[in-house]
C-alpha cells in the first residue's frame, strides 16, 4: 500500500513540476502561481521522504522487500 502511496506522490511532484514550468512561460514571471508551484513541489518532497524514512524503518520497503 505505501508503494503506492509513494508513486502518487512522485506523480504528483511530476505534475507540479510542468504546472510550474508552464506557468513561468505563460505569465513571464508576473503573478505568482509559478512560486506557488515551487512551494507546492517543495512540500510534496517534504513528505514523500517522509513516506520513504518510514517505510524504510518498518521495513515495508527496501532490499528485501
Amino acid at each position: 500500500m505505501i508503494k503506492y502511496f509513494i508513486l502518487f506522490l512522485i506523480i504528483a511532484m511530476l505534475l507540479s513540476l510542468f504546472s510550474g514550468a508552464f506557468f513561468l512561460i505563460k505569465d513571464k514571471g508576473k503573478t505568482k502561481r509559478t512560486a506557488y508551484s515551487l512551494g507546492l513541489r517543495v512540500s510534496i518532497a517534504v513528505v514523500l521522504f517522509a513516506t520513504l524514512v518510514y517505510g524504510f524503518l518498518t521495513g515495508q520497503i527496501g532490499p528485501e522487500s
